[in-house]
């Protein structure tokens, strides 16, 4: 079979012959920690050595150096998959692999849907890595978008077009001879033809309209709409077929129609059951309030399209609200008011939409920083602590949590353009460097957590709550202001481990921290299992309406304490 002219029915469907697909893991997406990378960014195929580092890293690349391919490859992965798995994370989520523009680094200008991109690798090299990842009982997981392909066709005379009250332009031409592929793609109609989205927030222009010179396919319930989605379920299942992926992360999802999303997921669901593959995993990238996730996790019903059937959204959503106000309070630039709400609208979820809402994919940095016009990574503004500590709340707390490569080695990018964001892992200018040092203390703490939150049933599965405190031992209040200790519980049945930061950049605190009375009576020990060491006695108030403990904490201190094994001393 040749590359020019694929069709999709050329697509083998079929489970390989003698392929036993992989579905030995038995953790629930709770338990994972996903490692985010753009494949172009993470490492080439040359060895090379980390350069010395104790914390905050600068990454490789000028920002016109960013702007173009770098050379990462598969196989620059599978090599260093002992680098991801001891930063103790379970999961990688990769950046789209399929072959782009020409001019695209970054995965999501696809013109051709059934090859992997060349500069990444092969088939082969895709399949080892998964194989790989698989012998170290970690999963995979590929970035796919349903809502456009590349820039493969222009507008008449090639001139920039805008979304203007829903009006359709004209077909101009196909900017390649044999893209996209499969050639059932070369069909004007499949698209909107709307012209660039100017509102993002404006509906139906964000779903209609192109991401820039990404140009959007037809996603209602028009016929045009139902093949496209017809071929794209086919192509993305060919894939699951060919590399034993366990899971997508879907592109733009407020860009999709609710159905769309819906049928999607379950179709792909569907056949990863018929190889034998449980628990896909399909979550989202939602930018948006919490009551859009409702629309696209959990059951939906299916339009009617041969028949009836109940279709299933997707399991999981990135938490942009979560996203959004932790890292400010990380850093001390806001109270922790929205932080506290976020984690009760959270816990509330986890209560009213079941399993679902325990596990939002939460995150506090990544590829796109969206809601930033001059784009900084997190460990831009943050020391060493915060770092470890920003990451040790999503450990912690509930979710699924994810981090964004660079992050543990404190990765500064900044700049006007998102490229800036999306530095080298490995040098540009030598083939001996890199900056995957192990020994970096921030490296180092976070995998100290990530151990940690393995080892802990309560960490993973236990019910969360915000921790009142107190600077007398009498007046107990959520806290309001900076500069104080912030705290919060997981709970799971008798234990409970308290979680604690002291958000000042400056000064110590000293403070009352009330834990659950039922659980810890007068007398009973907590014991510090992470950034300190010792016990603290649980104290009362007068009218023992209040058990609490008593704790002082360092500038951006972190710290975790469990009352097990319950004892008195």
């Amino acid at each position: 079979m040749t590359k020019k002219g694929i069709s999709i029915n050329d697509l083998d469907l079929s489970p390989k012959p003698g392929k036993i697909y992989w579905r030995n893991c038995q953790r629930e997406w709770r338990e994972e920690f996903i490692y985010f990378l753009m494949v172009d960014r993470f490492h080439d195929d040359y060895e090379r050595s980390p350069l010395p580092s104790a914390g905050k890293t600068k990454g490789f690349g000028t920002e016109e150096q960013l702007k173009h391919t770098c050379g990462g490859t598969l196989r620059g992965i599978t090599k260093h998959l002992d680098y991801i798995r001891d930063l103790g994370c379970t999961s990688m989520w990769l950046s789209p692999v399929f072959e782009n523009n020409a001019n695209a680094y970054h995965g999501y200008a696809v013109q051709d849907f059934t090859q992997i991109d060349k500069r990444f690798g092969t088939l082969k090299d895709f399949v080892d890595l998964v194989d790989r990842a698989h012998a170290l009982d970690m999963r995979v997981f590929l970035d796919v978008s349903l809502h456009h392909s590349g820039d493969n066709w222009a507008y008449p005379h090639d001139y920039p077009y805008y979304y203007y009250n829903g009006a359709v332009f004209p077909f101009g031409k196909w900017r390649y001879e044999d893209k996209p592929v499969p050639v059932e793609l070369r069909n004007p109609d499949l698209y909107w033809r709307k012209g660039q989205i100017r509102n993002f927030d404006s509906y139906p222009e964000t779903r209609e309209g192109d991401f820039e010179n990404l140009k959007a396919f037809k996603n209602d319930d028009s016929p045009e709409a139902l093949y496209v989605q017809e071929i794209l379920t086919k192509i993305h299942c060919y894939w699951i077929r060919e590399t034993d992926i366990d899971g997508f992360r879907l592109d733009a999802v407020k860009h999709m129609g609710e159905k769309t999303i819906s049928q999607f997921c379950s179709h792909i669901r569907e056949y990863a059951h018929k190889l034998g593959k449980r628990n896909f995993f399909l979550f989202g990238e939602l930018v948006g309030p919490e009551e859009m996730y409702n629309n696209y996790i959990g059951p939906k019903t299916s339009i009617i399209v041969e028949d009836t059937a109940i279709y299933y959204g997707l399991d999981s959503v990135l938490d942009f609200p979560l996203y959004h106000v932790l890292s400010n309070v990380i850093l001390g630039k806001s109270t922790p008011e929205k932080l506290i709400n976020r984690y009760e609208a959270l816990r509330r979820s986890a209560l009213s939409r079941g399993e679902f809402g325990e596990f939002l994919v939460t995150f506090i940095d990544n590829h796109d920083q969206v809601g930033q016009t001059f784009k900084r990574r997190f460990g831009n503004e943050a020391t060493e602590k915060q770092i470890i500590a920003g990451i040790g709340f999503l450990l912690c707390a509930l979710g699924t949590p994810c981090i964004y490569y660079g992050t543990e080695q404190g990765l500064m990018g900044s700049g006007e353009g998102e490229w800036n964001i999306r530095e080298s892992m490995f040098s540009l200018d030598d083939k001996k460097s890199n900056v995957l040092n192990k020994d970096n203390t921030i490296y180092k703490e976070i995998a100290n957590l990530a151990s940690l939150r393995q080892k802990s049933e309560v960490l993973k599965f236990g019910r969360m709550y915000m921790r009142d405190f107190s600077q007398d031992g009498k007046t107990f209040h959520l806290p309001v202001y900076e500069d104080c200790l912030l705290a919060f519980s997981r709970i799971l049945y008798d234990e409970e481990m308290l979680i604690v930061y002291n958000d000042s950049t400056i000064e110590e605190d000293e403070e009352y921290i009330c834990v659950d009375r039922h659980l810890n009576p007068e007398g009973s020990v907590f014991r510090y299992c992470y950034g300190a060491t010792g016990k603290i006695h649980v104290l009362k108030n007068e009218d023992g309406s209040r058990h609490f403990i008593k704790l002082k904490l360092k500038p951006e201190q972190f710290v975790v304490l469990t009352n097990y094994p319950k004892s008195f001393s």
